[in-house]
């Protein structure tokens, strides 16, 4: 099973007034301290195959995945521009899953996306929104835990 990342929002919050946690502020973006490096070892207990899925591409493995304790991850590839009406990264996902179960984490999915992959994706897929204010929560990780375990 797959698990698409968004970086921006899922795992950098936005909110007004976010936690930091002191780490990442030496690799020059102040946004990075908003990582709650907890959320790696959690991410991992999901016994998915963790994926990429932002705009901080391979960058991501650089910066975000060490803050994580995460090994170096896949890259969803970024394209020049998506089909109409959906997210940006719903028609490589599902390209990417090539049928295979798929659960993504993004603060930008709607119901227009998960209706296209409903369309075009014959395995379960599971298109969690999170809200960017908050980040990742044990909420969000207990919906993603339960999803797995019972398309496994």
């Amino acid at each position: 099973m797959l698990l698409f990342l968004d970086v921006d929002g899922p795992l950098i919050p936005f909110g007004g007034s976010p936690r930091t946690y002191g780490t990442g502020t030496d690799l020059g973006n102040p946004l990075l301290s908003r990582i709650d490096p907890s959320l790696g070892p959690q991410l991992l207990a999901l016994g998915c195959e963790l994926v990429w899925a932002t705009t901080w591409a391979h960058d991501a493995n650089e910066c975000i995945a060490p803050l994580l304790g995460l090994p170096p991850l896949p890259v969803l590839d970024c394209p020049d521009e998506g089909l109409p009406g959906l997210h940006w990264k719903t028609a490589p996902i599902v390209e990417w899953a090539a049928g295979r179960p798929f659960a993504w984490i993004d603060d930008e999915t709607t119901d227009a996306d998960r209706a296209w992959v409903a369309r075009h994706h014959p395995a379960p897929a599971l298109l969690h929104t999170v809200d960017p204010a908050t980040g990742l929560t044990g909420q969000d990780l207990a919906t993603l835990a339960t999803w797995t375990t019972t398309v496994a």
